[in-house]
């Protein structure tokens, strides 16, 4: 899931516009990230707590030689996942229940958006696309004919159209072969 994606997914579960949901969002990431930057914890209880950890100048050791390496003080941001939060995520049965269509999403959704995409493609791609012909053999006796296919228009539920390009094989030749036809004698057979 992406930002877009939890946008329309907090729009649809809370039933306000996806352009306030976006703007409180970004607001959320720009006070806690101010507000963790100057030092300050920021928790919201059951779900994550952003912490700022300073941590000070100390001795190491290096793995390879074994000899005792000064390590520098540095600052690092921590998020730690709170109870309820870990709980929902290891017993689903505890986790949230959403709204119908929130996540996944609700397929009317995704249809109203490429409807219009699909159904374009689908018929630039009929358009292009050509039937395969297939290799005619020619015999002594019979002469195949080949048929071409009707294209259809894809269905508008389809979302992506692949276009497909006419390939022609060389038609197969095969040579009569003729047998000669072995003439049996009749053998008479004396009478005893």
């Amino acid at each position: 899931m992406n930002r877009r994606d939890l946008v329309l997914a907090v729009s649809t579960q809370t039933g306000v516009e996806r352009r306030q949901v976006d703007s409180v969002l970004s607001g959320f990431t720009q006070v806690v990230t101010a507000v963790v930057s100057k030092g300050e914890p920021v928790s919201i209880s059951g779900f994550a707590k952003f912490v700022k950890v300073d941590r000070p100048a100390r001795m190491g050791r290096n793995p390879q030689t074994q000899e005792p390496v000064r390590i520098k003080a540095s600052k690092k941001a921590r998020i730690t996942p709170l109870k309820g939060f870990k709980d929902a995520v290891v017993k689903t049965s505890l986790a949230p229940k959403l709204e119908r269509g929130v996540w996944p999403p609700a397929p009317a959704a995704a249809k109203k958006s490429t409807a219009k995409k699909s159904t374009g493609a689908a018929k630039a791609g009929a358009r292009k696309s050509t039937a395969k012909k297939s290799t005619a053999k020619k015999s002594t006796a019979k002469k195949s004919t080949t048929k071409r296919a009707t294209t259809r228009k894809a269905p508008a539920r389809k979302t992506t159209a692949r276009k497909t390009t006419a390939r022609k094989a060389p038609a197969r030749k095969t040579t009569a072969r003729k047998t000669t036809a072995r003439k049996t004698t009749a053998r008479k057979t004396a009478k005893r």
